[in-house]
């Protein structure tokens, strides 16, 4: 399944989060596209964040970090 090396990690989300990546999932599906699961999601997400060269160490808290992702990704921070 997987082509690298992994471990098993357990992370606090919020409900509206959890909410969030199962509408995703659900949107791809029902437009036949492959059905992406919570922990793919993630992964992307977390990779996108890696390979955008993105300084996370700069950020002084989640919601600053929040908000320096959002406006590289080209929309408002809420």
């Amino acid at each position: 399944m997987h082509s690298e090396a992994w471990s098993k990690v357990s992370v606090v989300l919020f409900d509206r989060q959890i909410h969030h990546l199962d509408r995703l999932s659900t949107t791809a599906r029902a437009n036949q596209l492959k059905a992406l699961n919570r922990a793919e999601i993630i992964r992307a997400l977390i990779d996108g964040l890696i390979d955008s060269g993105l300084d996370v160490s700069a950020s002084g808290s989640e919601a600053d970090l929040r908000a320096k992702v959002a406006r590289r990704l080209g929309t408002p921070y809420r």
